[in-house]
């Protein structure tokens, strides 16, 4: 009997499991996959609170999901796969506006001022080349200085707590997928019965939370034979003459070498840098302690009620209120749960503010302060207040990051047998489907021997870069 070839996966996301699928599925390889966490999922997971699943911010399955990953999900599923109206709203200049935006709803809600000013901006606009180096260039010059300095701009400035100013172009590239007023436009249109795509305006979602899909694709990673390990941080990456050899795990209270043809590696590609035995090269070190993440607090109110409100998420751009997403997971998957609703917060911070040690009395309180400032005060009991905390949730993209990542990256592609993929180990801000389709894009470029064709890989990382975040 042939011995199998080892692939080592760090993480247990969406990325790392479904690689862990892909490559156990052909069977030549024996897949271990190693998660720090005592669940999978990562960020993409679920938990109950209340008696609810809910998840760790507000998650969607878009319909721009590839076939082939959209049919494996749904394989695995079945009819817990459901197929949901997208029903948020945005609080602008004080009123409420549906999102996604809708024509007539934008009329009849925003003042007359604003469609005003959006439509001088387009007039200004008016026979000017694309230009801009900075996040602010680029959305001021697509999108217009009224629709920045009431939407985008404050709302870069609560998510990555830095001016637009100083964010990189990149930022506006992938994060932003309307990022001219005709794209706009379109979007806006889109959501007109007789004129929308097919999806429009929808979403995927599993009937028991988000995390399902990460506990699927978990379970059909283990019927297909690859292991994963829970509650097993990743202490160092064996390198010799230029191979990644074996990845150091701490299991219990003994470090346990994992020999590996391929490391495949979903954690933060600056953390990876960390853990290499020998030492990575002083410059690539502070390229990685260069790359700046912005934090997160989830902050769950189990209330006794119904439901809170009929939106599934509300958008708050304003400084005035201290939160940035708010969103109702009852109304995502549809559960029963007679007399009990969750709503959970987004707080970005830093992991230096003084709100990141705050007690879960203090957080509910900034959730309520804000809620109320966003006319949306909390009258049912507060049954219970959680908190979640995400200390790598969003890359910030400041102007000089593509010069620290290319150092990383650079150096990562001389090491034969080690490859970084995934949100967190590309440091890219993508959906979930983004993330699986990475994860099947990399099953593609390994031989049966475990080798990587490098060549089929850059040019699967080209197309990541293409990404743009489905709102």
């Amino acid at each position: 009997m042939n011995q199998r070839t080892p692939i080592v996966i760090l993480g247990a996301g969406p990325a790392g499991l479904g690689a862990a699928l892909q490559l156990a599925r052909r069977g030549p390889f024996d897949v271990t996959a190693v998660e720090r966490h005592t669940q999978v999922g990562g960020n993409a997971g679920s938990f109950d609170a209340g008696g609810l699943q809910v998840d760790y911010g507000s998650h969607r399955l878009h319909p721009a999901c590839s076939p082939a990953i959209l049919s494996d999900i749904r394989e695995m599923l079945g009819a817990d796969l459901l197929d949901r109206p997208r029903h948020g709203r945005m609080r602008i200049r004080g009123r409420w506006v549906h999102f996604p935006l809708k024509p007539l709803d934008l009329a009849a809600h925003l003042p007359l001022s604003f469609s005003l000013g959006v439509l001088r901006d387009a007039a200004a606009k008016l026979g000017r080349k694309d230009s801009g180096e900075s996040f602010e260039q680029v959305l001021q010059h697509g999108l217009g200085r009224t629709i920045c300095r009431d939407f985008y701009f404050p709302y870069a400035r609560k998510i990555w707590g830095v001016d637009p100013s100083e964010l990189d172009a990149e930022q506006a590239r992938r994060r932003v997928s309307a990022g001219s007023l005709a794209k706009m436009i379109r979007k806006v249109m889109g959501a007109i019965p007789g004129i929308k795509p097919p999806g429009s305006g929808r979403f995927f979602y599993p009937k028991r939370g988000f995390g399902q899909i990460s506990e699927a694709y978990h379970c059909a990673a283990l019927r297909a034979g690859a292991k994963v390990m829970l509650g097993v941080p990743v202490t160092g990456i064996e390198t010799r003459d230029g191979r990644a050899v074996a990845a150091a795990v701490r299991a219990g209270d003994e470090e346990r070498l994992l020999p590996a043809r391929q490391i495949l590696s979903t954690i933060p590609i600056s953390r990876l840098v960390q853990c290499m035995r020998p030492a990575a090269p002083q410059a690539v070190l502070e390229a990685a302690a260069s790359l700046r993440f912005r934090s997160m607090i989830l902050i769950y109110l189990v209330l006794e009620t119904e439901r809170f409100t009929e939106y599934d998420a509300h958008y708050f751009p304003a400084p005035g209120v201290a939160i940035t997403r708010l969103s109702e997971p009852k109304n995502y998957g549809l559960a029963e749960a007679p007399g009990t609703t969750v709503l959970c917060a987004e707080l970005p911070c830093s992991r230096t503010d003084t709100v990141w040690t705050a007690s879960d009395e203090q957080l509910g309180r900034v959730m309520t302060d804000a809620l109320a400032a966003a006319g949306l005060p909390v009258n049912a009991r507060i049954r219970q207040i959680l908190t979640r905390r995400l200390p790598e949730a969003y890359p910030i993209y400041t102007r000089d990051y593509r010069r620290h990542f290319d150092r990383i990256t650079g150096w990562v592609d001389t090491i034969d047998g080690l490859v970084t993929f995934g949100r967190q180990g590309l440091f890219a801000h993508d959906n979930t489907h983004h993330t699986l389709a990475m994860a099947y894009g990399l099953n593609d470029c390994l031989d049966e021997a475990g080798g990587l064709d490098r060549r089929k890989w850059a040019g699967y990382r080209r197309e990541f870069e293409r990404h743009v975040v489905e709102d």
